[in-house]
């Protein structure tokens, strides 16, 4: 092979670019990845990975103030040193960020910081600071991810009206926070803020937080997070901000309603697009949707031979771990083998606490289908790993098919609902039935036990309630 030619080149370094990257390599493939920011992509360096640190922080400085005394242990002068826990998150990501540069080193992938634009369906121009580059290849993998969506009235100025990546490093905290969008990344930031001191109000366009998952949950999740402190107001849509004498004023309307909110910073986090920008997507023939994403096939194809596409850019579940899982299946067809991803198995994660994590099909979602369902539910409060914990709020629940028995999915508001999720996961890969899982011994005394038991309450059998 010649001198700069590759099997591979990932156009992208985030979860699903590099891992893509690392599964072709141990394939045999000659590998090159490109990013124009960093390695890790927006999940390590500024999403998943330092958003979960800060949540981490934040949620022991809340357990000290409001849960230690309980367990006996009495802490006078709680202090909170923003600039150490600024720099502990920092400190995480550049751990994993250093290990991607490792793994592409292990297994002999070339990588360049670098805009990479597609030239032509076999060649890939880089540019950087330090000149111009084309790499030659059989085959481009777009993994480029997404950004935050900004509003019309709402421009972000990184300093008081700000996007998801500004909220990880506010130099301290508003005394008043106005969040715009109560989807994941709104609550998720605007619980470390609400942690940190500042009031937060959440303005949601729809009637409720989370939309997307189980309504009866995620009606549970927000009356907890307004016990913590956290206010919401709903049917309400931001049309403008305005900043004077410091402040933001921020205008709504709900209805025929209209009114305004004045705050410190407004984060805006309602949505992401794709990032396609200076990608020479129209100039290859690269087809994409109306909304901007690219179009692929059930093989991560584009239209342009020899161009694939996988992760947030081409839409759906915009999760880190659905684009890892999009990025080894479709390297794995390139190399003829049977890759696949089964997208109802793919959980999702709020990392709140409680935690409300979620795979399958919703009860709403079941019975939509036409599934004659049969639910069983059981309360994080009568779970003794729970009670010693001192964790006893949420619940697990469970849908299942009234006639088969098949598992159709499952909801968990709880304390390490991100762990507990994981063996749901696994029975609906496996084609479980709820009986399985009834079935199945788990140690005790451990939280996941209420999943046991919720699948015991769908026949009304359920133990310990």
């Amino acid at each position: 092979m010649a001198e700069g030619t590759y099997d591979l080149v990932v156009v992208g370094a985030g979860p699903g670019g590099y891992v893509a990257a690392i599964r072709a390599a141990q394939l045999g493939m000659r590998v090159a990845c490109v990013d124009r920011q960093y390695l890790g992509g927006t999940c390590l360096n500024v999403g998943c990975i330092p958003s979960k640190a800060l949540l981490d922080s934040t949620e022991r400085l809340y357990e000290a103030k409001t849960k230690l005394a309980h367990h006996g242990i009495n802490l006078a002068g709680i202090s909170v040193d923003l600039p150490a826990m600024l720099d502990r998150k920092d400190q995480v990501v550049k751990q994993l960020t250093s290990g991607v540069g490792y793994l592409f080193k292990k297994n002999k992938i070339d990588s360049w910081i670098a805009a990479g634009r597609i030239v032509a369906p076999d060649t890939v121009e880089l540019k950087s600071a330090q000149g111009a580059q084309v790499l030659k290849t059989k085959r481009i993998l777009i993994a480029t991810g997404s950004a935050p969506v900004e509003l019309p009235g709402l421009p972000f100025d990184g300093k008081q009206v700000i996007d998801s990546t500004n909220a990880l490093s506010l130099p301290q905290a508003p005394k008043k926070l106005l969040v715009v969008g109560a989807g994941y990344i709104g609550l998720e930031m605007g619980s470390v803020w609400n942690r940190l001191g500042s009031e937060v109000l959440v303005l949601e366009f729809t009637d409720s937080i989370l939309p997307l998952m189980d309504s009866e949950l995620a009606g549970m999740l927000q009356r907890m997070l307004e016990k913590q402190g956290m206010k919401f107001q709903f049917g309400a849509a931001a049309q403008k901000a305005t900043i004077k004498e410091g402040k933001v004023r921020v205008a709504w309307k709900s209805g025929e309603r209209t009114g305004e909110e004045v705050a410190d910073a407004v984060l805006v986090a309602t949505g992401r697009r794709p990032v396609t920008d200076c990608l020479g997507l129209k100039e290859t023939g690269v087809a994409t949707d109306p909304k901007g994403f690219v179009k692929i096939d059930d093989r991560f194809t584009t239209n342009v031979p020899g161009i694939w596409a996988i992760g947030d850019v081409v839409g759906g579940l915009m999760l880190a771990h659905k684009a890892e899982e999009e990025g080894i299946a479709a390297v794995e067809i390139m190399a003829g083998m049977a890759g696949h991803v089964n997208y109802r198995t793919i959980p999702g994660v709020v990392y709140t606490h409680p935690e409300l994590a979620t795979v399958g099909l919703t009860e709403a979602e079941a019975r939509k289908e036409g599934h004659e369902v049969r639910v069983g539910k059981f309360p994080m409060s009568a779970n003794g790993r729970a009670k010693s914990i001192d964790e006893t709020e949420g619940v697990v629940k469970i849908v299942g098919d009234a006639k088969s028995d098949r598992l159709l999915g499952v909801q968990i508001l709880s304390a390490h609902a991100s762990d507990m999720i994981a063996e749901c996961v696994m029975a609906m890969e496996m084609a479980a039935s709820v009986e399985d899982i009834a079935r199945t011994t788990h140690a005790h005394p451990t939280l996941p036990e209420a999943v046991k038991e919720a699948a015991m309450a769908t026949e009304k059998r359920a133990i310990h309630i």
